[in-house]
């Protein structure tokens, strides 16, 4: 009886030790319990349906309506309207984490401008949507990250995300004027990003008449004149983004000058030069988006090299979890 008992013992230390070893090949997932004292409290006004998973109501400004959906639906949505959807697989589900997070901290925290809403998809206040451009790769990145988001100290961080970084993260005070102060895990991080990105993501240059340059440092709160005599960087990041603009000798926002003037032209703060040329002002520059939290194309190419979505947040968003809400 004794020797069987010692060989029973050393068959199930074999399987326990060989089950680790196979283990050991799979990505890792820190999905916690619900009750984890670091997974933040589901926002009090939203419902929740018999799986308590949260309803939402939400505010679709091409229809103009009022939609009620669970949280997965909208959130495949801000998916397919973030990111492409033939992506790789790693990265949609990073995208999908974000997007939860985001919709999550947004009915914490905040309130639509629509009546009625608890969110919407005016991307001047939320994220982009695109329902129709769910396919069968997204709702699987959506299902696999099911009740994921992240969470630091109990409450839900900010889920910001951007297109290109043109190789280095920025602080939320830098690169978006933010005044919250700048959060421990949203520091300047190395990116590097996939080489399949358009060039005119990677550099770009960018022309603008000296009256839209007027015009835009007004509607950012300070008046110049009616010429432009120069245009230089004021005080940088450690990216190299500009956190100000000296534009005939005055101090403007950059991140404001940006949005005022055209966030899709002006690309970035990230401004290698500027040159006034009579009544043109042109701008060189690198990277596309604010650059700030997760880097698009720096997802993209680190789900190519293997990474999982969890490893993909943690680069961008050092320190934080991922957590189980339902």
């Amino acid at each position: 009886m004794k020797r069987n008992g010692i060989l029973a013992a050393l068959l199930a230390a074999a399987l326990l030790f060989s089950g680790c070893m196979a283990n050991e090949k799979e990505p890792q997932t820190w999905r916690l319990n619900q009750q984890s004292a670091n997974a933040p409290k589901l926002p009090e006004r939203l419902a929740t349906g018999e799986d308590g998973m949260p309803v939402l109501s939400v505010y679709d400004v091409k229809t103009e309506q009022l939609t009620d959906m669970d949280v997965e639906s909208y959130v495949a949505g801000v998916v397919a309207g973030e990111m492409k959807n033939d992506w790789p697989e790693e990265a949609l589900k990073a995208q999908a984490i974000l997007a939860r997070t985001f919709v999550m901290k947004f009915c914490a925290d905040k309130k639509s401008k629509y009546d009625g809403a608890d969110i919407s998809t005016d991307v001047s206040e939320a994220q982009a949507y695109a329902a129709g451009s769910v396919n069968k790769r997204v709702e699987d990145a959506v299902s696999a990250t099911r009740g994921l988001v992240m969470a630091y100290g109990g409450k839900f961080p900010n889920a910001w995300f951007h297109a290109h970084s043109g190789g280095m993260t920025e602080l939320p005070s830098v690169a978006l004027e933010y005044k919250g102060g700048d959060p421990e895990y949203l520091k300047p991080t190395e990116s590097v990003e996939s080489d399949k990105a358009p060039d005119s993501a990677r550099e770009w240059t960018a022309t603008f008449t000296a009256d839209q340059v007027v015009r835009a440092c007004a509607d950012a709160g300070v008046k110049i004149g009616e010429k432009v005599t120069s245009v230089k960087l004021g005080e940088k990041g450690e990216s190299g983004r500009a956190k100000a603009l000296i534009v005939n000798g005055e101090s403007v926002s950059a991140p404001s000058f940006r949005i005022q003037i055209g966030a899709n032209k002006l690309r970035s703060t990230l401004i290698d030069s500027v040159n006034v040329d009579g009544d043109e002002v042109t701008f060189k520059g690198r990277g596309f988006g604010h650059g700030v939290g997760l880097s698009q194309w720096g997802a993209y190419q680190l789900a190519e090299d293997g990474k999982s979505a969890e490893e993909i947040i943690q680069k961008y968003f050092p320190g934080v979890e991922i957590v189980e809400l339902w």
